[in-house]
């Protein structure tokens, strides 16, 4: 396989995907634009849904890009346009663990995730809670992976199983060391 140049990287909330895109990004050379910072606005106000095609649409023109996530009200753009989607497959109970472990972090550090938000006590207790969201998500999330893997007129799908598989292939990646 020739060096993608378009990569979404997918996966559940939690399973690593903005540091895989980090890490693909300086491997190959690659612009990543981290999808938080083009859904919310400071004080977590969602970007409306049309405004988030807009920007994601204007991205993916690009010859060269990485996304950390694709959405519903735009998921269709990136895969449509992606050379390589880079799966994040792993068990629910690793994702879970890096993101509860992720979440304590950054409650005690107060860790700017994306334009001037933070999580806070009151966001990861509520029923809009992220580690919430990871529940509700995982199942779609590992099924829409497997339907793009299967599907012959997609993007090529590359599932990883867990985090060591996924290290291993980027040690291997031709690129910047």
């Amino acid at each position: 396989m020739n060096a993608p140049s378009r990569i979404l990287v997918y996966g559940v909330y939690g399973a690593g995907k903005s540091t895989c895109a980090a890490r693909l990004a300086r491997r190959l050379d690659l612009p990543w634009y981290p999808v938080d910072d083009q859904l919310w606005q400071p004080g977590w106000v969602e970007v409306p849904v049309a405004e988030q095609r807009r920007r994601i649409e204007a991205i993916c023109r690009r010859d060269r890009w990485i996304l950390d996530g694709a959405y519903h009200g735009w998921r269709d753009v990136p895969l449509n346009r992606a050379d390589l989607v880079v799966g994040l497959d792993y068990p629910r109970w690793c994702s879970f663990w890096r993101l509860l472990r992720r979440t304590l972090r950054r409650l005690s550090t107060r860790e700017e995730i994306c334009n001037g938000n933070r999580e806070s006590w009151g966001s990861v207790l509520s029923r809009d809670s992220v580690l919430v969201w990871h529940v509700a998500a995982f199942g779609r999330a590992r099924r829409r992976m497997r339907v793009w893997q299967a599907d012959p007129s997609g993007p090529p799908v590359l599932l990883f199983r867990s985090p060591a598989a996924l290290d291993r292939w980027l040690a291997d990646l031709p690129g910047r060391r």
